[in-house]
């Protein structure tokens, strides 16, 4: 059983339970904002447009939950969405438990508690943590703000304009109003006061960032400021013991609503930018090509200020495309760029990227580049050895190839020149003696040594066919212009040709044709079943390409037997192509072109 069929079942479960949790969560505030809408007298009651987007907000909030659940960067933002939707307690709700003294000031102490949940929400954007230390202050603020009110409100709350029109507080040690309602217009001060300086700072991080530093934001900026305005008006309206304009409370829900949206938006962004990295492996997986891997880099981040610096071995430093030595402790004046060390699994360094420091916040996206630049230069050093290796196995091959070449070149040399002419000068001998006996009458005799000589001249025969089979003294002679056609003419099938080689060609490549194409015309002659043949043979555009075609029966593949499977390693090894069709019963084609360098043009020259 495979790891990820364990898994599957544990992370059903845990969707499951999560779901679980979100309806749960949405059935308690709708079951509030319901109740409390109906116990509400009908002409105190809010719009049913406005009470309708207050009761959408928390589902909005649950709908984020699960996306954030399943693609966060962590699983803070979650719960804090989660968190909010049930905190999401709405001012009718008083007329359902107004009456149980016990419960109502624990309500209204914390039916903003929503609010610093939505503030922590803003702060750990987009990374799910608090990375600043400024961050971590104010969430201490809101913390103590949040608690001295609850104290306030559970030891000096009293029914109440400001509060609610409920039964006494059981939990009341005072009747100091004044301070009560002091101590609550401070506490929404602070937090309107903490949410403007929320959304200017991420107004100006937007405004000032980089492109991908704007990417990542989004549209978090607005939503915070249209909720921090909103909320800043209502405050007003609330210390002046005074109703809020329907507008504002709907833009205030609106910016609301805005922001667990905006996080989503903005994590599915940087999940998609990681999902780059993808094409980013896609462009460069032939190797490491340095100005393509740069420009592609700066595409996939949307950071047109990255830089690579590669790693040199021999004088142990990075350095820039220009050349120029940089220092791997360098670091951006501003802060506003940081250093992405690249190494190989052995720890030895390959590069460093220079990026916006706002991607540090994306580890897994700079990951994702690390292991992309990692593998792209294995590949190309993969790369780089493979075609070593096969152009070492094509050198030596073609080294094997004139070794044979030369050999047999030797061979028939040895044979015309040593056996040859001794089986010629035998015969010479023989005759005389022939002659002689005839002559002395001896008639049995002269028999017996015309036999001989008849005998000797059929085995010189064969020895000549088979030294002019090691190697052709018309292809050595007269190149493939005189030998194809000689190599025609001894083919049972009638052969039409056309070589037009332009002189002489490398002696490799003449050879290597001959002998191709003297194994077609042999495949002809033996399994096609063709009437006629043809041969025609040409340079091209510094190749030399010649065909070989029957009308025979045709059928014939490269893998048909080893007969044509040594013409492909043949040609293969002087770096030529063949290529064969050969429909049924409509003839075979085969058409091979061999490269011939300018040099070796030359040198076959002089």
């Amino acid at each position: 059983m495979t790891d990820s069929a364990i898994a599957t079942p544990g992370r059903t479960g845990r969707i499951a339970r999560r779901a679980i949790i979100l309806a749960v969560l949405v059935a308690i505030s709708l079951t509030m904002e319901i109740s409390g809408f109906i116990a509400t007298p009908a002409a105190e009651r809010e719009e049913v447009s406005y009470t309708t987007i207050h009761a959408i907000v928390p589902i909005v909030f649950a709908v984020c939950a699960a996306v954030a659940w399943a693609i966060g960067p962590t699983p803070l933002p979650a719960r804090l969405m989660a968190a909010i939707v049930v905190l999401w307690i709405p001012q009718p709700i008083y007329a359902v438990i107004g009456d149980i003294g016990w419960l109502w000031p624990i309500v209204r102490g914390i039916d903003l508690w929503w609010a610093v949940a939505a503030g922590i929400l803003v702060l750990v954007y987009p990374r799910g943590w608090l990375a600043d230390r400024a961050d971590r202050i104010f969430v201490r603020i809101a913390y103590v703000a949040t608690f001295v009110n609850l104290v306030a409100v559970l030891l000096l709350a009293g029914p109440g304009e400001n509060t609610c029109d409920c039964v006494a507080n059981p939990y009341r040690i005072a009747d100091l109003p004044w301070l009560f309602d002091l101590i609550d217009n401070l506490y929404r001060f602070v937090g309107v006061t903490l949410l403007l300086i929320f959304a200017v700072r991420l107004l100006v991080r937007w405004v000032r960032g980089s492109v991908p530093a704007r990417a990542v934001a989004f549209t978090m900026p607005v939503a915070i400021l249209a909720w921090a305005l909103a909320a800043a008006a209502e405050t007003l309206s609330y210390a002046a013991d005074t109703t809020s304009d329907l507008v504002i409370r709907t833009v205030s829900l609106l910016g609301i609503a805005s922001i667990p949206v905006s996080f989503v938006a903005g994590i599915s962004h940087t999940r998609a930018l990681r999902a780059r990295v993808a094409d980013l492996m896609k462009i460069t997986r032939e190797g490491a090509d340095r100005a393509v891997w740069a420009a592609s880099l700066a595409e996939t981040l949307r950071d047109d200020s990255v830089s690579v610096y590669w790693w040199d071995d021999e004088r142990g430093r990075y350095y820039d495309a220009a050349g120029e030595p940089v220092d791997a402790g360098h670091a951006d004046p501003r802060g506003s760029h940081s250093m992405l060390p690249v190494t190989a699994p052995s720890g030895a360094p390959i590069a460093l990227i220079r990026h916006d420091r706002v991607l540090t916040d994306n580890m897994r996206l700079l990951d994702g580049v690390s292991s992309a630049l990692r593998l792209s230069v294995d590949n190309g050093r993969l790369r780089s050895e493979v075609e070593r290796t096969l152009e070492h196995v094509r050198q030596s091959r073609q080294r094997i190839l004139e070794a044979g070449i030369e050999a047999r070149r030797r061979i028939e040399r040895n044979l015309h020149d040593g056996a040859q002419q001794r089986f010629v000068a035998l015969g010479m001998h023989l005759r005389l003696a022939a002659d002689r006996a005839a002559a002395l009458g001896d008639a049995d005799l002269a028999a017996e040594l015309e036999g001989a000589i008849v005998q000797l001249s059929a085995g010189l025969k064969e020895l000549r066919e088979l030294a002019h089979g090691i190697h052709p003294s018309l292809l050595s002679q007269g190149g493939l212009a005189l030998a194809v056609p000689e190599l025609a003419g001894r083919c049972p099938v009638p052969v039409e040709v056309d070589v037009q080689a332009e002189g002489r060609l490398p002696e490799i490549v003449e050879s290597t044709s001959y002998f191709v194409i003297a194994e077609l015309l042999a495949n002809i002659a033996k399994h096609s079943g063709a009437t006629r043949a043809w041969v025609r043979a040409h340079v091209d555009d510094g190749r030399f390409e010649f065909s070989v075609r029957d009308n025979g029966s045709g059928g014939v593949s490269l893998e048909g037997g080893s007969g044509m499977v040594g013409l492909v390693d043949r040609v293969d090894a002087v770096d030529g192509t063949i290529e064969l069709e050969s429909p049924p019963g409509a003839g075979t084609t085969v058409v091979v072109r061999v490269p011939i360098t300018a040099s070796e043009r030359e040198q076959q020259h002089v």
